[in-house]
């Protein structure tokens, strides 16, 4: 055995390389004729090899004493040590689970090599004082070596990086200052399994886009092909022939078993991409040591002579040999080194493992949704009256009389956009077309195509452009055209935006306003992708907050709001914006204007301002209370109106916040009326409904109580659509029967 398994193996295989016969070659010397890897920085990175090596070891010695918690190693993928020393410490990089070598070799290079190690020794043993993500998963990522954490399995991360290496030339050229200097690389690793994913090929597939346009993406992508996914091979050619031949997209291969190539093979992709400001991909061939993890027995589906021929293919092995043929190290200087390497390793490993780790809830969620609401508060503020008129054209919007919820997004989009530089909107159809329903309509004439532009039809992309724009100092606020389009890229929500912060203490956070149209009523135009209630994938992610505005004014506050949390708390907010009631002007009656709504003037937004989990209340009965939201608040005001004239007194609760629910609110309003109907236009199943009667019950609400929904079913066209659809009739029928 050999590889991760055996260190005695590799020791022998070290002492037993012929010694050179030439004199020792220089520190600054080619470790081999024509390469540009020295025999220092060979040597350096045969270290980070070595540690890469044994704290896979570790990991497997620390889960047997069930002190370690992750077995998922970096071993035979050592190679991507070249591509750290390719790089500079300054250029922000997007790891895969296997990139262990890539991060030490990167510790090294920013006089922390120990630290690095301790680094993921704290991480396999889950301790809190691990220094990204404290505990709470194994990753890759410190912000003093530009490692940005992530957790993807499935290559979901590189939407994010095209997002950011979009991002970066993008906020210079609007004057934010990002983190990272001007001519930086952005790096991203992935396994050869993960190139299948749907979400690996939009996110290639978005970066050659722009760079087909002329737009800079300095992006490098790494793919490190072991030719396995857990079990499943994948055919042999198989990524060459996927990668190469791309529009706009430099493809090159290397050896990852061979660290002089692998090192020129970088170092020329890296100084493309710095020059061109174009992406590049480098595909690395790579093998695996230890299975895919430590509960994956190889031998159930690899052969002896494949394992075997593996073996031969050792990184480590392959480093060694240019050391000792270069004269740098003999055999047996490198073979103690290397078993020194061990010893260091297992020694921190050990005092790892008496490392502190969480022990309470709060702790685990600290990261997860900070929450200051005085400086949200503080943070709601226009530009000055000049520019304000300026971007209005002489007349301001609280001078225009009543709005409607659309005209209403628009101009407190224009607010923000006025008062805040780094504030961009993007999305399908948002900008010479100003929105499929005119929400973003002259936000292009007025900010130009560098703040307002049209993305490609790719939901996926639009998200992680969102995600990597905010890691540069910008305030994105993308548009999901429809609430159903949104499912296809929902991970992108829950497994990157939400997910960063919490794994990475909040030293990295998502700052972002997803704008979604959606639920139903849609009046002519419908069938299910354009009528979708299904809000459940949002509402189970943590620390999301979403915002619902079924009025003109709430609109424009709880849109400040989202808007100022997210730069004050780096909030990943889901602002859903009910489409039925867009240009909705009538209440009652037509022509009675009660749906539209004067814009404050600036004065009046920090008094009107809607702090996230505030509900908004309408009317003042004491017979029964109704509680809904979107397209529910206008149905209920119109039913409670009914029910006055038959002498039911309601009063009226406007959620606003579907996340978190204004639970207090609520609960305060239950116990004026003690009788309480849920509106929910949303599904029975799944639905908003379910959170609101499981508040009250836990509160320990006793008295009367119902809900009303639509049904779980999807919305069909025409005037089916009403058959599932909740109604206005159907919430005066169970508000009289549940007050009979």
């Amino acid at each position: 055995m050999g590889g991760l398994d055996n260190d005695e193996y590799l020791t022998d295989a070290i002492r037993a390389l012929p010694a050179a016969a030439a004199s020792a070659t220089g520190e600054d010397q080619p470790v081999r004729p024509g390469s540009a890897l020295t025999a220092g920085r060979c040597l350096e990175l045969f270290d980070a090899q070595a540690a890469s090596r044994h704290t896979d070891a570790a990991a497997r010695w620390l889960r047997g004493r069930n002190t370690g918690f992750y077995t998922i190693g970096s071993s035979g993928h050592e190679g991507n040590a070249a591509v750290a020393a390719a790089t500079r410490p300054s250029d922000p990089a997007l790891l895969h689970y296997r990139s262990g070598a890539f991060y030490l070799a990167r510790a090294a290079q920013a006089g922390r090599a120990a630290a690095g190690i301790y680094d993921v020794l704290l991480g396999l043993t889950a301790s809190s004082n691990e220094p990204i993500a404290g505990g709470r998963h194994k990753v890759f990522g410190l912000a003093e070596l530009s490692v940005i954490p992530q957790t993807s399995t499935i290559a979901s991360h590189l939407p994010r990086a095209v997002g950011l290496a979009f991002s970066l030339p993008r906020a210079a050229r609007l004057g934010v200052a990002p983190p990272w200097p001007a001519d930086s690389v952005v790096v991203a690793s992935f396994g050869d399994a993960s190139l299948n994913h749907s979400t690996a090929a939009g996110a290639i597939n978005t970066a050659t886009y722009c760079a087909y346009q002329g737009l800079p993406v300095p992006l490098l992508l790494i793919c490190e092909d072991n030719g396995l996914g857990i079990s499943v091979r994948t055919p042999p050619g198989w990524v060459g022939a996927a990668l190469s031949g791309r529009t706009r997209l430099r493809y090159s291969h290397a050896d990852g078993c061979d660290l002089a190539e692998t090192y020129d093979a970088a170092l020329a992709a890296v100084n493309y991409v710095r020059e061109h400001r174009a992406p590049a991909l480098l595909h690395i061939s790579t093998v695996r040591y230890g299975g895919h993890a430590g509960s994956d027995a190889e031998s159930a589906y690899r052969t002896p002579a494949e394992l075997d021929a593996d073996l031969r293919r050792d990184p480590l092995l392959g480093t060694a040999r240019l050391l000792v043929g270069a004269g740098v190290v003999t055999p047996d200087q490198l073979a103690a080194r290397f078993a020194r390497s061990r010893e260091v390793v297992f020694e921190l490993a050990a005092k790892a493992e008496a490392e502190p780790r969480l022990t309470s809830a709060a702790q685990v969620m600290a990261p997860l949704a900070p929450r200051r609401p005085d400086a949200v508060a503080a943070a709601i503020g226009p530009a000055g009256k000049r520019r304000r008129l300026a971007v209005f054209g002489g007349r301001l919007p609280e001078e225009e009389g009543g709005l409607t919820l659309a005209q209403a997004i628009n101009k407190t989009l224009t607010d923000e956009m006025a008062a805040r530089p780094e504030v961009i909107v993007f999305g399908e159809d948002v900008a010479r077309k100003g929105g499929v329903y005119g929400v973003t309509k002259g936000l292009l004439a007025t900010f130009g195509a560098a703040r307002v532009f049209d993305s490609l039809l790719d939901e996926q992309s639009i998200i992680g452009l969102g995600l990597g724009a905010g890691l540069t100092g910008l305030l994105p606020v993308p548009e999901i055209q429809y609430l159903a389009y949104l499912h296809n890229a929902a991970d992108q929500i829950r497994g990157e935006a939400a997910t960063l912060s919490f794994f990475s203490q909040a030293r990295y956070r998502n700052p972002l306003v997803l704008r979604i149209a959606g639920l139903a009523y849609q009046q002519g135009f419908g069938g299910h992708f354009h009528n979708d209630n299904a809000v459940g994938a949002l509402r189970d992610i943590p620390g999301l907050i979403i915002a619902c505005p079924a009025r003109p004014d709430d609109a424009a506050a709880l849109l400040r709001t989202c808007l100022a949390s997210a730069r004050e708390d780096g909030s990943v907010c889901v602002f859903l914006e009910p489409i039925a009631l867009y240009h909705q002007r009538d209440l009652h009656a037509p022509g009675d204007g009660g749906w539209l709504a004067r814009y404050d003037p600036p004065w009046l937004w920090t008094l009107g301002h809607a702090p996230v989990g505030q509900a908004r209340v309408y009317g003042t009965g004491t017979d029964l209370l109704i509680v809904t939201f979107g397209n529910g608040l206008r149905m209920s005001l119109r039913a409670a109106a009914r029910l006055a004239q038959a002498g039911i007194a309601c009063r009226v609760l406007d959620l606003r916040w579907l996340a978190p629910l204004p639970e207090a609110d609520l609960i305060r309003e239950a116990e004026v009326t003690g009788a309480v109907l849920v509106a929910d236009e949303t599904r029975r199943s799944g639905g908003v409904g379910e959170g609101v009667i499981a508040t009250l019950i836990a509160a320990g609400f006793a008295g009367r109580l119902n809900r009303v929904t639509s049904e779980d079913s999807f919305i069909p066209l025409g005037a089916a659509a009403s058959t599932v659809l909740l109604s206005q009739g159907v919430i005066e029928a169970a508000a009289r029967e549940l007050l009979t």
